[in-house]
């Protein structure tokens, strides 16, 4: 089965040059697809990962009564809300990647302790985290006062009172506002291209800079996997609010 469509877009490329899908019959191309996909995959769930903790510890401490705290945080949001976030990328790697520590695993090469694939993680965790926090702020503004209230005379500290009554309400009102920064945040992870790291838009440039009849082929492929891919994250964002929801929170 898998042979005859390797020969069917191999006469395809033969009969029309402009639509080479080599990563389809050609082996060594499909594993570089391959690898590039998990890259993708890899970088947007553990940046997801990474944005949503920093927005919930972010919204916490931005009702500290520090007031070092509350400006250290709004410092924070201000400067990766209002920066692109490619300047970001370019500046961790570049710029904060000159005083990262380096290990030699051979004896001789000299590593950086954060890889490219790390630099990127954290910059785009950070400027999603950004947008996070004023997210989950508005959850929380959205939690009556009289609940905080009614869990501090039950003898709960500020910690107890966010982590099991705030948060949990403020989640639900904030799924909707998530969800759509979440999947930007995805679609954003295609720009740590600019450091080299081998996702599937930098192995799709790869792929038809050495073969040029291909790019139109790679360009279906990009687009039908970022499709896929944010699909999934839509579906499964719509569907864990409606069993989140409650009556009279979150629409």
């Amino acid at each position: 089965m898998w042979d005859s469509i390797q020969k069917y877009f191999l006469d395809l490329a033969e009969r029309d040059p402009t639509w080479n899908f080599i990563y389809i019959y050609d082996d060594k191309e499909l594993e570089r697809v391959l690898d590039g996909i998990w890259v993708t995959l890899e970088l947007a769930v553990v940046c997801v990962l990474f944005s949503v903790a920093i927005g919930i510890v972010g919204a916490w401490l931005q009702g500290a009564r520090s007031r070092l705290v509350q400006i250290v945080v709004q410092g924070y949001i201000q400067f990766f809300r209002n920066t692109p976030p490619l300047v970001q990328l370019l500046f961790f790697y570049f710029a904060l990647g000159q005083f990262t520590p380096t290990f030699s695993p051979d004896g001789y090469l000299q590593q950086p302790i954060i890889s490219n694939v790390g630099w990127a993680i954290i910059s785009l965790s950070f400027f999603a985290g950004a947008f996070n926090i004023e997210i989950f702020r508005a959850g929380i503004e959205a939690v009556p006062q009289s609940t905080q209230e009614a869990a501090e005379s039950l003898g709960m500290n500020r910690f107890q009172a966010y982590v099991y009554i705030v948060l949990p309400l403020a989640f639900r009102v904030s799924l909707p506002s998530l969800n759509n920064n979440l999947v930007n945040l995805v679609k954003t992870t295609t720009q740590a291209l600019a450091i080299a790291v081998p996702e599937l838009l930098y192995q799709l440039v790869s792929i038809y800079n050495d073969y040029s009849t291909s790019q139109n082929a790679c360009m279906v492929l990009m687009f039908v996997v970022y499709i896929t891919l944010v699909g999934v994250l839509v579906l499964g964002m719509n569907r864990w609010e409606r069993r989140m929801q409650i009556p009279g929170y979150g629409g």
